[in-house]
């Protein structure tokens, strides 16, 4: 019976360190099942689901032990499923406007407030096509409760990003 693991890395950024990883969990039975990595300046971290076979975690967690000799810091944890919940609804939120310090913190603390889960969130700071000036982007995956106001959301968040100076705009996500 296999059972499920989730598995945080972060190293240097290096070519053939997926592999590595990967290479590690297919000798040990294991089945890659999803995965999300990527380099962010000179540091690469990911975080992926696994399932291994229940007699074979001892030493798949012993061979990624010696990846970390490499300079791999891996950090794996038994995965606790959530039953999926059919209540609520998923959107998507993008922002963009100027870079400044607390973006990110106002918008998510309005977020919290109102009870949003965020599944998935993805950041970076551009140069803006035509001014050259330092443009914030962000888009979200977000998990709105079924009692979640929408309307009264969106007028806080309005708020939030005129005094930021960025705009924000939603987008139900259809079948989610």
């Amino acid at each position: 019976m296999p059972i499920p693991l989730v598995m945080t890395i972060i190293s240097p950024d290096r070519t053939g360190l997926v592999e590595s990883v990967a290479r590690v969990v297919a000798e040990h039975g294991g089945n890659w099942l999803e995965s999300r990595m990527c380099r962010l300046g000179g540091e690469f971290a990911g975080i992926l689901r696994l399932e291994i076979p229940v007699e074979n975690k001892s030493v798949l967690l012993a061979a990624l032990q010696k990846l970390q000799a490499d300079g791999l810091q891996i950090l794996v944890r038994a995965d606790q499923p959530v039953a999926a919940t059919a209540s609520g609804r998923q959107t998507r939120l993008e922002i963009v406007g100027s870079d400044r310090p607390g973006i990110v913190r106002e918008i998510t603390a309005a977020l919290a407030r109102a009870g949003v889960n965020v599944e998935e969130f993805f950041s970076e700071v551009v140069s803006a096509p035509m001014s050259g000036e330092t443009l914030f982007k962000a888009t979200a995956r977000l998990q709105l409760p079924e009692k979640c106001d929408l309307a009264a959301l969106k007028k806080d968040l309005e708020k939030i990003a005129a005094d930021l100076l960025v705009d924000v705009s939603f987008a139900e996500l259809a079948g989610k």
